[in-house]
């Protein structure tokens, strides 16, 4: 049987349904096994317990806004199969944002209290990339996987070397994050014109800075 053909009233509410459970929802359900399972919790120091749940609120929020611009580029996307790949890595994301929730409980801390606008900001900037064309799109989820790869990498030289589970889920994120970038080159990706991948490291920067503590 044909599937029904969404609507725009459809699509709305399927959009208001990923935000809530991106923005709003610490404990999604990932697809994968998380790559901290097997591995045995250490005992942290109280600083070194802060810090890494410092480190980890970071990431969820970086996977909070990760599914706002996947979710806004693919909203407005005009090929199908430019659509179907930014919902693809939308769900490897969605994996990356139950991992963090999840460790971030370990650790006995929270989520941002900021979700909601870092979700409302990423989603119109997504929107608003996608809106360019499709090739600058792509451009877009390029420059900004790349960014979120190098980011990932500083996280795990400041992690403590003793948290184990937090270090294999950063690990396996950075993997993940590499190869979404690839496949956007692969499919055509424009490299994006200065200075908007300055702009995008210096929203990125700010974001990490608030998100460490709130």
């Amino acid at each position: 049987m044909k599937a029904r053909a969404l609507t725009p009233l459809d699509r709305v509410l399927v959009e208001i349904e990923r935000a809530l459970g991106s923005a709003l929802d610490s404990r999604p359900i990932a697809q994968r096994p998380s790559p901290a399972e097997g591995i045995e919790d250490t005992v942290l120091s109280d600083e070194e317990r802060r810090h890494a749940g410092g480190l980890m609120r970071i990431n969820h929020v970086g996977e909070v806004c990760a599914q706002a611009l996947y979710s806004g580029q693919a909203a407005v996307a005009r090929s199908d199969s430019l659509r179907s790949q930014l919902l693809e890595a939308a769900a490897e994301e969605t994996d990356h944002l139950a991992w963090c929730g999840q460790r971030l409980d370990e650790l006995g801390d929270r989520p941002s209290l900021l979700n909601p606008l870092w979700y409302g900001g990423a989603y119109a900037i997504g929107a608003v990339a996608g809106l360019i064309g499709d090739s600058l799109s792509l451009g877009f989820v390029v420059e900004t996987e790349r960014q979120v790869e190098a980011h990932l990498e500083g996280h795990l030289k400041k992690l403590p070397e003793t948290d184990q589970r937090s270090r294999a889920i950063v690990s396996q994120m950075k993997e993940d994050e590499a190869r979404h970038a690839d496949n956007a080159l692969a499919a055509g990706a424009a490299t994006l014109p200065r200075p908007l991948p300055d702009l995008m490291r210096a929203a990125a920067n700010l974001m990490r800075a608030v998100a460490y503590r709130v």
